[in-house]
């Protein structure tokens, strides 16, 4: 039997022989590999019995991989990297936005995969022990990855979630995008600025706000965003 220690990951990979070899060296590695070669499977799977983790490629037979992606975020937060050969900035930005927590291109080696999936863990599992975070009317539940705005559920995806809590854990700091980059969507290196302002952006519109007519959300010209107490 499965320790509960050990990682559950679905890998959904159509090539059998990166699927077959992907599968021996991650449970070389103490995780729990269930494989699947083609999308709807995976996604069901997926569904009905959750992983820690899904490594997802984009190009499957039966449905595009990033197609598959939005109808799991519908149902499920479960975390996802993707694992592709597909490495066109606009590629990788689009997928990120869809909902993948993480991106990793062709060829990459086991050991690469494997550092991911536990870093990834790590930062999903870290938020089991955070408080609950109150700014003015927001409720923000961490570890229940749960938000309210005067007692009413917020629908958020992963991202906007982790956006949300990320802001308000510093209220009043402004924060730079490239921090957020960093620290939100995990890309040190320097990703893509329209990520951040197309998840604030929809963060906004939860929020029952605009860029014009902020309430939460400020922005600081030319410096970054801060979460503030509104003033109405």
């Amino acid at each position: 039997l499965a320790s509960a220690a050990m990682p559950r990951v679905t890998l959904i990979e159509d090539d059998a022989r990166i699927r077959e070899s992907l599968e021996r060296a991650l449970r070389s590695r103490g995780h729990v590999v269930t494989s699947h070669g083609r999308g709807f499977a995976g996604l069901d799977s997926a569904v009905a019995d959750p992983p820690d983790v899904v490594v997802l490629d984009l190009g499957l037979p039966d449905i595009d991989g990033r197609t598959l992606l939005r109808e799991l975020r519908r149902v499920s937060n479960v975390p996802v990297i993707v694992a592709t050969a597909r490495d066109d900035d606009d590629e990788i930005v689009c997928t990120l936005l869809a909902g993948a927590d993480d991106y990793i291109t062709k060829p990459f080696s086991v050991e690469q995969l494997d550092a991911r999936i536990v870093a990834l863990l790590r930062r999903t599992r870290s938020v089991e022990g955070t408080p609950i975070i109150e700014v003015g009317g927001l409720r923000i539940d961490p570890r229940h990855h749960a938000a309210e705005l005067d007692g009413s559920a917020i629908e958020l995806t992963r991202k906007e979630f982790d956006l949300l809590a990320y802001l308000a854990a510093r209220p009043g700091v402004v924060v730079t995008k490239n921090e957020l980059l960093a620290e939100v969507w995990r890309q040190p290196w320097g990703g893509s600025e329209k990520t951040v302002d197309v998840h604030l952006s929809w963060l906004r519109r939860k929020l029952g706000e605009t860029a014009a007519a902020p309430r939460y959300l400020r922005a600081v010209r030319g410096v970054g965003i801060k979460l503030v107490v509104p003033d109405r």
